[in-house]
């Protein structure tokens, strides 16, 4: 599966000369985004184009995940980070800029300039909190049925 509109299909396809890529198998390829936020920062990507975690197989995502523990150590070996961030984002409202899934692997040091990525504070009432809590324990029950 591919999308000829898609410039991480064209990273696939090898059809980026200026890609920097650092691992590539059956079914991932991983590179340096044009603009790293750190040095190291690693993009990992499934080599079949899907647009969201939501499309993504189990089985896809079985290999995906073996991928990204193993080129996290791969960064931590070559950049020695103080910490990682493993981002992945779905979405134009959750900064998803690219339609087609992948993950950052994001070298953090104190002082590197990215600050954080949690709100500081929240205004959750107790009532909105045990609402979805309630919606998500049903629809986690459904999912566990149908297995």
């Amino acid at each position: 599966m591919s999308d000829p509109d898609c410039p991480f299909c064209d990273i696939v396809h090898r059809e980026d000369r200026d890609v920097r890529e650092v691992y590539r198998d059956d079914n991932v390829v991983a590179f340096f985004p044009a603009e790293p936020a750190t040095l190291g920062h690693t993009l990992v990507i499934p080599r079949d184009h899907i647009p969201d975690i939501w499309s993504l197989s189990e089985d896809h995502a079985v290999e995906l995940a073996r991928v990204i523990v193993r080129l996290s150590r791969a960064v931590q070996q070559a950049v020695v980070p103080e910490g990682l961030n493993v981002i992945q984002s779905n979405g134009e409202v959750a900064t998803q800029t690219v339609m087609h899934l992948h993950v950052h692997l994001l070298p953090r040091w104190a002082h590197d300039g990215i600050g954080r990525i949690w709100p500081a504070e929240t205004h959750y009432t107790e009532n909105q909190k045990n609402d979805v809590w309630e919606r998500l324990r049903a629809e986690c029950r459904s999912v566990s049925r149908s297995d």
